[in-house]
């Protein structure tokens, strides 16, 4: 059975950096893209960014375009996020998920993890 698991998420200042990390076990990583989205309290679930299969391709939402920086390594079965000048917007459960073959900006993902609390303050 396919899991994800999320961590790294704390409590931060504005202008401070976070790094997220997604383990996954229990399917074949390197056959999946893989995505982050995140969902502030009162607020839809929202993608954040994406990488192909083989990380050779990434996107990214416009409101972490320049500070955010999502990576993987296959032999790790491993996503990371890397947060920079986080700011008070970006507090949300942050979820990592996997989608088999073909990245996606949208929410049609085969799994999801727990998700992870990211909080900013100001």
């Amino acid at each position: 059975q396919a899991q994800l698991a999320e961590s790294g998420g704390g409590l931060v200042q504005a202008g401070d950096s976070l790094r997220l990390s997604c383990a996954a076990s229990g399917l074949t990583f390197s056959r999946y893209a893989m995505g982050w989205f995140r969902q502030a309290p009162g607020k839809e679930r929202e993608f954040v960014a994406a990488i192909s299969m083989s990380g050779d391709t990434t996107y990214y939402a416009d409101s972490v375009k320049g500070r955010f920086t999502i990576s993987r390594d296959n032999a790790k079965n491993t996503v990371w996020l890397q947060m920079n000048s986080l700011k008070p917007e970006d507090t949300a459960v942050y979820f990592c998920a996997a989608r088999l073959f073909v990245v996606a900006t949208s929410m049609n993902y085969n799994y999801w993890g727990q998700g992870t609390q990211v909080t900013v303050s100001s």
